[in-house]
C-alpha cells in the first residue's frame, strides 16, 4: 500500500494530463489504467488512429483525383490494407509511448490494472489498497448501441471494430451522421467501399450549424457518401453475406430494409463508471449515467471528483484535458476555470469543419441581436490552389458590440483555423479587432479575416 496525494482513475486525455498537471504542482500522484498502454480511447482506438486513416485515404483520394491535373503523372497506388493498419499502430504506438515517457519524467506512479474505490481517501487496484488525499474520475465513456442491434466487432462494429476490419468491406451501413460516422464513413468511402449513413434526425451532424450541416452532406454525396436522414433503425441481423438493416421512415412509419458487410455503429458514446463502486459509496449521479459535479468538479463525495466523459458537457479529449488542469489546480489550492463558452468542435473529414460558441440557431432561440459576416473558400488563392475551395468562414457577432458570438468554419484546415477565433472569444475581442490583424498572404487564415471584415464594410475578395 502506498499513500499518494492524488490518484486519478483513467489515463485518457482528461485523467493523464490531470495526473502530470497535479505532479508539476508539487503532487504526489498516481494513475490507475487497466489498459496495457495510456492514453485511454483517444489515443488507442479514437482520436488517433481515426486521424491516421483520414490521413492516409485523402492522400489515396489526392493521387487518383488531383495528382494528373497537377502535372504527376504514373500509376495510381494500390492499397495494402494491413500495411495501412500498422502505420496507424505505429502513429498510435508513439503516442502511448510518449505518454509513459511524460509519466516518468513527472515522477507519475502508473498503477496497472482496474480501480474500485472501497470508500473515501482509498483506491483498490488488483489486490492492493491505496490511500489518497483526493481521487478524480476520468474513467471514459464507452459506445452506445440501439434495441435490436448487437455488436459483435466483427460484421456488426462500433468505432474500435472498424478501425481494425479484417478487410475493406464492399459495403457498410453506418448508423449516426454525427462526428464519429462520418469521419469513418470518409476512410471506408475514398477506400472503395460503398457507405450508406443513416441518421435518425433530418440533417447530419446534429447540433451544429444548420449552413455547415446543409454544405457538409452535399460535399459529402459527390465524395460518394449516400444519406437516409430521418429514419429509426430496428433491428441489424447477420446473414451469410454480412448485415440486414431494418428502419422506418419517421415521415410516414414505411419499413425499408439494406444490406451491407460491415455495420457500423456510431450512436453515440455514453459514462463509464462501471466496476468503481459509486452507487455503494453514495456518489450522486445523473439520469443519463454522468456523475454529478458541482462548479469545482467535486462530487456529493468529499474528496472525490470527477471529469471529461464521465461527467456533462461535450465529449471531447480537450475539454476533459481542460478540466484535468483546472481540478489539479483545484486539488492543488489553486483557481482551476474552464471556459465553457469557447471549446472548439471539429470534424476532420475533408474539408474540415469546425466550430465554437453560438449557432445562428441559437442565437435566434436566444433572441440576440447578431450579424453574420461569411466568407467563401473559392476567395481564398491557397484554398484554390489545392483543390480546397468548397467551403465558407462564417463569423458571428453581436450586432451591438461586435463581440465574437460564435465562427463555423467548412474548408481546408479548418480544425486549425478555428483557435484563431477561440483566442479572439477567450479575450472577447470584437469581429473588428480580427479584421484590423494583418494576415499573412497566401493561407487559408485569410478566409477568417475576409469573414471578419463581412462583419462591417464588407470582404475584400467576395
Amino acid at each position: 500500500m502506498a499513500d499518494f496525494d492524488l490518484i486519478v482513475i483513467g489515463a485518457g486525455p482528461g485523467g493523464y494530463v490531470c495526473a502530470i498537471r497535479a505532479a508539476q504542482l508539487g503532487l504526489k500522484v498516481a494513475c490507475v489504467e487497466g489498459r496495457e498502454t495510456l492514453g485511454g480511447t483517444c489515443l488507442n482506438v479514437g482520436c488517433i488512429p481515426s486521424k491516421a486513416l483520414l490521413n492516409a485515404t485523402h492522400q489515396l483520394h489526392e493521387v487518383h483525383e488531383n495528382f494528373e491535373t497537377m502535372g504527376l503523372m504514373g500509376a495510381k497506388p494500390k492499397v495494402d490494407w494491413d500495411r495501412m493498419k500498422g502505420y496507424k499502430q505505429d502513429v498510435v504506438n508513439g503516442n502511448t509511448k510518449g505518454i509513459e515517457f511524460l509519466f516518468k519524467k513527472n515522477k507519475v506512479t502508473w498503477l496497472k490494472g482496474w480501480a474500485s474505490i472501497p470508500q473515501a481517501g482509498q483506491v483498490k487496484v488488483g489486490d492492493e489498497v491505496h490511500g489518497a488525499r483526493a481521487i478524480v474520475i476520468a474513467s471514459g465513456s464507452v459506445p452506445t448501441s440501439l434495441p435490436g442491434v448487437t455488436v459483435d466487432e466483427e460484421a456488426i462494429v462500433t468505432s474500435t471494430g472498424a478501425l481494425s476490419l479484417p478487410k475493406i468491406p464492399k459495403s457498410m451501413v453506418v448508423i449516426g451522421a454525427g462526428v464519429i460516422g462520418l469521419e469513418m464513413g470518409s476512410v471506408y468511402a475514398r477506400l472503395g467501399t460503398e457507405v450508406t449513413v443513416v441518421e435518425y434526425l433530418d440533417a447530419i451532424t446534429p447540433g451544429m450549424d444548420g449552413e455547415v450541416a446543409k454544405l457538409l452532406q452535399r460535399i459529402l454525396k459527390k465524395q460518394g457518401l449516400n444519406f437516409i436522414l430521418g429514419a429509426a433503425v430496428q433491428k441489424a441481423e447477420r446473414t451469410k453475406k454480412g448485415v440486414t438493416l431494418g428502419y422506418a421512415l419517421r415521415k410516414d412509419d414505411s419499413a425499408h430494409e439494406i444490406e451491407a458487410e460491415v455495420v457500423l455503429v456510431a450512436t453515440g458514446r455514453k459514462p463509464f463508471t462501471d466496476g468503481l463502486g459509486l452507487e455503494a459509496l453514495g456518489v450522486e449521479m445523473l439520469p443519463r449515467g454522468q456523475i454529478r459535479t458541482d462548479a469545482h468538479w467535486a462530487t456529493s463525495v468529499k474528496g472525490i471528483y470527477a471529469i471529461g466523459d464521465a461527467v456533462t458537457g461535450p465529449m471531447l479529449a480537450h475539454k476533459a484535458e481542460d478540466e484535468g488542469m483546472a481540478v489539479a489546480e483545484v486539488i492543488a489550492g489553486k483557481h482551476g476555470h474552464v471556459n465553457y463558452d469557447v471549446i472548439p468542435g471539429v470534424i476532420y473529414t475533408t474539408p474540415e469543419v469546425a466550430s465554437v460558441g453560438k449557432t445562428e440557431e441559437q442565437l435566434k432561440e436566444a433572441g440576440v441581436a447578431y450579424k453574420v459576416g461569411k466568407f467563401p473558400f473559392m476567395g481564398n488563392a491557397r484554398a484554390k490552389a489545392v483543390f480546397q475551395a468548397d467551403g465558407f468562414v462564417k463569423l458571428l457577432a453581436d450586432k451591438t458590440t461586435d463581440r465574437i458570438l460564435g465562427c463555423h468554419i467548412v474548408g481546408p484546415g479548418a480544425g486549425d483555423l478555428i483557435h484563431e477565433v477561440c483566442v479572439a472569444m477567450e479575450f472577447g475581442a470584437a469581429a473588428q479587432d480580427l479584421a484590423l490583424t494583418c494576415h499573412a498572404h497566401p493561407t487559408y487564415s485569410e478566409a477568417v479575416r475576409e469573414a471578419a471584415l463581412a462583419c462591417g464594410d464588407g470582404a475584400i475578395h467576395a
